[in-house]
């Protein structure tokens, strides 16, 4: 058990994929934290360069020789990356920088103070500021949620939402106590794993700058450049796939752990069917007839956390198909 007096120790992951022009201001910005860490630097198989960067980087750094770079061996996508990276680090903590944000000098240091000061926290993340792609500050102190955060507070949230990846400190054992982590996108469910073992947290002071560009794993997942019928249904077909597995997650997590108290284990598996209610109803909207709509979009409206979506989209029901992600958006 995590107490107040201890000093956790941290692996800080540097997490790369293509991001070549971008990884040298992460690493030099992980070189220069305060706390003392762990580095290991791992990119997933990119192909585009990006390990050659990090090395000349690190050839520069007479300190170096205590950071890890290494690759994966082929490809594994960001989950399953973590996974990996998981089995390989030393430290109890996982603070995760990825390749092309810019870690402030005391962002390990605060994350190490606040586990210390909340032994039942299992994750931690921060408020960010975010850039552009050159590094150009947009707005400050973003992205971040209330201080703690609980499976009620998940269960109500309207938005899904959930602590930001690129923020996110986490205990080793969300990852080595529990099954693997399975889909593309980590955010949502090491926040649901950390409000089902304890405590899920949010420092209000920004800690990293956050880079904003074409690339992002978000900004693929919920890309809205198009503005037709085809756009529309890409992007939601992404996100019902992801849904789909935060809730299978939340439920391996649940069936894992016969130690938990029955509250945290029934809101657990509420929450993992929030999540197959939200991607039911997308795909409703999708592929059923209209009569069909009826059931989901009416157990959505009964959900404190899906009311509002589902009244947006029941004014769906009386637009044609072809005018969605040009007209009402859900």
């Amino acid at each position: 058990m995590a107490n107040a007096d201890h000093t956790p120790t941290v692996t800080l992951l540097v997490i790369a994929w293509r991001m070549r022009a971008t990884i040298g201001d992460a690493l030099r910005s992980a070189l220069a934290q305060t706390y003392p860490c762990e580095v290991i630097v791992s990119d997933d198989s990119s192909g585009d360069g990006t390990l050659d960067a990090a090395r000349e980087v690190l050839s520069g750094y007479p300190n170096a020789a205590n950071v890890q770079l290494r690759s994966t061996t082929r490809n594994l996508g960001l989950c399953a990356h973590l996974n990996e990276l998981a089995h390989l680090a030393r430290g109890e903590i996982l603070v995760c920088l990825s390749g092309d944000d810019v870690a402030y000098p005391q962002r390990v240091q605060r994350l190490a103070e606040a586990f210390m000061r909340h032994p039942q926290a299992q994750l931690i993340g921060s408020a960010v500021d975010d850039i552009d792609a050159k590094g150009n500050a947009i707005a400050r102190r973003v992205r971040g949620l209330p201080e703690c955060v609980d499976q009620r507070w998940f269960l109500r949230r309207g938005k899904l939402v959930t602590v930001l990846g690129a923020s996110m400190a986490f205990r080793r054992k969300l990852l080595t106590s529990l099954p693997p982590l399975q889909g593309t996108v980590e955010d949502n469910m090491l926040s649901l794993r950390a409000a089902l073992l304890g405590e899920c947290r949010c420092l209000q002071e920004p800690l990293l700058a956050y880079r904003l560009h074409g690339g992002n794993l978000n900004a693929w997942m919920f890309d809205r450049s198009g503005h037709d019928y085809a756009a529309y249904e890409r992007r939601h077909r992404r996100v019902i796939a992801m849904y789909r597995d935060i809730a299978a997650d939340q439920r391996r997590c649940v069936a894992a752990r016969d130690d938990l108290p029955r509250e945290r284990k029934d809101l657990g598996l509420q929450l993992a069917a929030m999540y197959e209610l939200e991607a039911e109803m997308r795909e409703s909207i999708l592929d059923r007839p209209r009569s069909q709509w009826l059931s989901p979009l009416w157990r959505g409206l009964r959900h404190p956390g899906l009311r509002r979506k589902s009244a947006e989209r029941t004014l769906k029901l009386l637009l044609p198909r072809r005018w969605f992600g040009r007209s009402i958006k859900a």
